[in-house]
């Protein structure tokens, strides 16, 4: 018999690859996105039954908050063109249908793995989190500084790529910039009227105000 974690368990995940589905077969691409934001969210209700919050909260604050605002933002601002972009779409199934098999085989893997072996329960039952953390900067310490260093190398060349000089794109120097003086940024220009502008080309005295 199952009980309301099980029940729960098997909702969130219809929930999920229903979801996933809808994220690459509509049309419309805002409603991927949006329907990506609802697959995100029933992972995390599945990592909050597995009792893993601090994954769960990852998910949601940095996948949905960032991310996928991200992702909303730039579908909404570009203009695409989605029946060329969708065209010829089918013949990459098959390749598509491989890599999925693929990547499915090594989740099993990794799942019948973990199920096999019993890990160690933290001692002191000090959190998930906390748990997590000890494990990041003790045992995984070098791993997770490589990765942050692969990380601020992506950003910084992303940066540098963004703020490459072009012909279009208008530059100034940030240096002559701060060197500017007042006097330099504001030029007042005394300017005649309309009325003295007319009254000038016409020979008649300008009126007074």
């Amino acid at each position: 018999m199952m009980n309301a974690t099980t029940l729960l368990f098997y909702a969130f995940a219809a929930l999920l690859v229903f979801a996933a589905l809808r994220v690459v077969t509509d049309r419309n691409p805002v409603h991927a996105a949006l329907y990506l934001i609802l697959s995100f969210f029933s992972a995390s209700a599945i990592w909050m039954l597995l009792k893993a919050e601090f994954l769960a909260i990852v998910l949601v604050l940095v996948y949905v908050g960032a991310v996928m605002v991200l992702f909303l933002f730039v579908v909404m601002m570009l203009d695409i063109d989605m029946a060329k972009l969708r065209a010829g779409i089918w013949g990459h199934l098959p390749f598509a249908v491989t890599i999925g098999a693929v990547i499915a085989l090594e989740m099993a893997a990794v799942l019948v793995n973990a199920f096999m072996s019993q890990p160690e329960a933290p001692a002191g039952n000090i959190g998930d989190t906390k748990a997590l953390g000890k494990l990041i900067y003790t045992h995984y310490l070098y791993p997770f500084e490589i990765a942050s260093i692969i990380l601020l190398a992506a950003m910084v060349a992303a940066v540098a790529l963004t703020l490459r000089r072009r012909k279009d794109r208008k530059y100034f120097d940030p240096g002559l910039a701060v060197k500017t003086q007042r006097n330099d940024r504001v030029r007042i220009v005394s300017m005649p009227s309309e009325s003295n502008r007319t009254s000038a080309a016409d020979g008649t005295a300008p009126e007074k105000v």
